[in-house]
């Protein structure tokens, strides 16, 4: 359940005419009520945006082919039912109606993780995360990737500064890092809200990350300061504290951003999805700087936290962040003594969140991120119940089943926990999802009753005959998801009577794999399937 950024995914603008400090934008359109049952249905339902759903090259082809004709953009969504960061953009995005008048200027595609061709189409645009969204030009050359975490209030605007954009953002890079002489400010922007988080190494290898940003928001034009704060406060969460080396003059600077409100706001989506990993690079433990760091993130946070303007769960990421500061220097499995007014802060936020969100979209969104607070407030019993309290309300119940299996695993409930995930498995629905759940089912049996080689087996048998009656499972993030069982049953075979389980695998596998096509790139990762990786040579 932990997967999502951290809204994740999943959360997280400046105004595109200028680079001055930026007022606090409109508060967001209120979104129509939508019950669980509705909230099933794909976003091409929703009122006003022209869908086009693609599930094979040839529907994206079309899509293209269509916009290339009328001189129109394409902006692609991937995304996933059960995906909150992807709820969130629909709860809060693809409803407001300045998203939708502006969607009249391009060929909106939608492609579901889970329809049949769409994980061959991830591997055709290089991409893995729920959400991404591109936007091509009407040539069909990638021109940027749109940060689906900021906040949706001026989503339209970063939106319109793509379809604007006179080159891709590859391109601007480039010249950016030649100097930069020739960029308008609107170029300094493309790149500052360029979605670093998905890019896939399109644009730049992840090696080169934090240099690359560093030399960016040094680049950039001292009057636009806050797209040079941004592309900073990129460069400084691109890495760790060893890759970043972050210098007294950044801690100076991020003291002063999180002491100006109206600064603060307009970097919230990094401010509250990276605070702890901000803190980490910025201040060493045990230092006098440490402190300091974290009185002026809970300052911030709080501000954040109380804006009316921003979304549920942009303000819940801000109570996140408050409480992951307060276990910052804990271990990792430490249960956190919170002090009693924060602990009361996740009490009443959780509970009210449960009370007050009427919209099928938001509720998956929030409520699963309010169940991982309370978790990491150490209020396992209260998270549960908030689960169990909305499994019946959510579209996509088995997604809130990974984090009871979560919470049993943490109180040593081994049993509790594979049984939620066995449930999450059983429950699942969709192709590439399937596997996917059917893989960490079986990853938890392994970790947790490696012992019990009858039910692994029936787990793996089950997700390998699911795999091989999908045209394209060994795509992708399907492809990945069998990666993940192979490697944790090649771990597992200690005794002869697992190695003789895996073998038995490996022949059901094998027959999956001699059904594809010699010329089908999926033919390769299936063959590497239950095989050790060749040792490496001196």
């Amino acid at each position: 359940m932990r997967t999502h950024p951290p809204f994740a995914i999943l959360t997280l603008l400046a105004l595109l005419a200028a680079c001055s400090r930026q007022e606090a934008p409109p508060a967001p359109a209120a979104a129509p009520v939508v019950t669980a049952a509705a909230a099933a249905s794909a976003p091409h339902d929703a009122p006003g945006i022209a869908w086009r759903q693609a599930a094979s090259d040839a529907d994206v082809d079309a899509a293209f082919a269509d916009a290339k004709a009328a001189n129109k953009p394409v902006f692609v969504y991937w995304g996933a039912k059960w995906c909150p960061p992807c709820n969130q953009v629909k709860a809060t995005l693809f409803n407001r109606q300045d998203f939708i008048e502006r969607s009249r200027a391009f060929v909106p595609v939608y492609i579901d993780g889970d329809s049949p061709g769409a994980q061959k189409l991830g591997s055709r645009f290089a991409v893995r995360g729920y959400p991404t969204m591109l936007l091509f030009n009407p040539a069909g050359a990638e021109v940027t990737r749109l940060p689906g975490e900021v906040d949706a209030a001026q989503y339209t605007q970063v939106l319109t500064l793509g379809i604007s954009a006179q080159r891709p953002v590859k391109a601007v890079l480039a010249e950016a890092r030649a100097g930069g002489a020739g960029l308008s400010a609107n170029d300094w922007k493309l790149l500052a809200f360029y979605s670093w988080e998905t890019d896939e190494q399109q644009v730049l290898p992840k090696a080169q990350s934090v240099a690359a940003l560093r030399q960016l928001a040094q680049g950039c034009p001292a009057d636009q300061r806050e797209t040079s704060q941004r592309l900073l406060l990129k460069a400084l969460t691109a890495g760790d504290a060893a890759q970043v080396k972050a210098t007294p003059a950044d801690r100076e600077r991020a003291l002063a951003l999180l002491a100006d409100p109206a600064a603060a706001r307009a970097q919230m989506d990094v401010l509250t999805v990276s605070a702890a990993d901000l803190v980490r690079v910025l201040a060493a433990p045990k230092t006098p700087q440490r402190p300091q760091l974290l009185a002026a993130f809970d300052s911030a946070l709080k501000g954040l936290q109380a804006d009316a303007t921003l979304s549920r769960a942009d303000r819940l990421t801000a109570l996140i962040a408050r409480v992951d500061l307060a276990r910052i220097d804990l271990a990792k499995d430490a249960t956190p003594a919170l002090p009693d007014a924060l602990l009361a802060e996740v009490r009443e936020q959780s509970a009210r969140l449960d009370r007050e969100i009427t919209d099928g979209y938001e509720r998956q969104a929030v409520i699963t991120s309010a169940a991982d607070l309370l978790e990491m407030a150490g209020l396992l019993d209260e998270s549960d119940a908030l689960l169990k309290a909305n499994l019946a309300k959510s579209h996509s119940p088995y997604y809130l089943m990974l984090g009871l299996a979560a919470n049993a695993k943490k109180r040593g409930d081994t049993a509790g926990a594979l049984n939620w995930y066995e449930a999450s498995f059983d429950k699942s629905e969709g192709p590439a999802t399937r596997l996917q759940w059917g893989a960490r089912y079986l990853a938890a049996l392994v970790d947790l009753s490696p012992q019990d080689d009858a039910r692994i087996e029936r787990a793996a048998q089950q997700l390998f005959t699911e795999a091989a009656g999908q045209p394209g499972a060994f795509y992708e993030r399907s492809g990945r998801s069998l990666q993940r069982a192979s490697d944790k049953l090649l771990a597992w075979q200690h005794t002869p009577a697992q190695r003789a389980t895996v073998k038995r695998l490996q022949a059901q596998l094998d027959a999956a794999c001699r059904q594809l096509p010699d010329g089908d790139s999926q033919r390769a990762t299936c063959d590497a399937l239950l095989k050790p990786a060749p040792k490496k040579t001196a």
